[in-house]
């Protein structure tokens, strides 16, 4: 693959192909996202935004094509401590009783591998905890937080393994206003110490100002890429291409749904 000009690769996909349930879901997707940049996927709902998230993180298997993490092939990529997952949203303590400060520390615990946490590891669970606005609730049980809360915790739990690749799966849907602010500020913070961001999104919202590149995707393919889709003019937004989808398609990202 040809590596397209900018900052150094993070992750490549070159023609990724993939399937679920013996359907093709993926249909040669490339793209890359290089150190520092957030790239934004954004498409119609069934458009294989949330599956191509999932095969960087190595849930989904790929049936063609190379993907890479780090300059490694994922399939044999073994430092995942280097990249933080955030799928979407769902309950954080999964069904388990457990403070937010509990479901946190679990991220960082993986990284551990097990291991009991040392003062720089809770030290690095507070931090986590601060920057998503829940320190005053650390140690409160996460079945009473908000939906927006619980997003915050699970963002919280990847941020707290401190990774170089942030990976989020609709990280806005569902989430009330004041949490889309306290997300956005978030990532302005991790990106500015460096990190890369993936993330699949209904609306760019409040984390317009932080995407580099806007990613569309149409039936498993990659239909456009959009350059700091922020600085658009009103009415060229790509989160509403609804001149290139079919007319059975599901509404535009200009509605919140994908």
């Amino acid at each position: 693959m040809e590596r397209e000009a900018g900052p150094e690769p993070v992750t490549e996909l070159d023609e990724v192909t993939a399937e679920l349930g013996g359907r093709t879901v993926l249909r040669g997707v490339s793209l890359t996202v290089g150190r520092g940049e957030v790239v934004a996927l954004l498409g119609a709902n069934g458009s294989g935004k949330s599956t191509v998230v999932r095969a960087v993180v190595g849930q989904v298997p790929v049936t063609g094509g190379g993907l890479r993490l780090f300059g490694h092939p994922v399939r044999s990529f073994g430092d995942w401590s280097r990249v933080g997952y955030v799928p979407q949203r769902s309950t954080a303590a999964g069904g388990v009783p457990a403070t937010v400060r509990e479901v946190v520390a679990a991220g960082r615990l993986a990284r551990r591998r097990l291991r009991p946490l040392r003062r720089a590891d809770r030290a690095a669970v507070d931090r986590a905890i601060e920057r998503v606005g829940l320190a005053e609730r650390a140690g409160e049980p996460v079945d009473a937080l908000s939906g927006g809360q619980h997003q915050r915790v699970l963002i919280a739990r990847a941020l707290t393994a401190e990774p170089e690749l942030l990976i989020m799966d609709e990280p806005l849907a569902g989430v009330d206003l004041d949490s889309q602010r306290v997300l956005a500020e978030t990532l302005r913070t991790q990106v500015e110490g460096g990190a890369s961001v993936l993330l699949v999104l209904h609306e760019l919202g409040p984390l317009a100002p932080l995407i580099d590149r806007a990613v569309v995707l149409g039936h498993g393919r990659v239909e456009r890429t959009v350059d700091r889709p922020a600085l658009l003019p009103e009415g060229s937004h790509p989160c509403h291409p609804a001149d290139e989808l079919e007319p059975s398609a599901e509404p535009t990202l200009q509605t919140g749904v994908l």
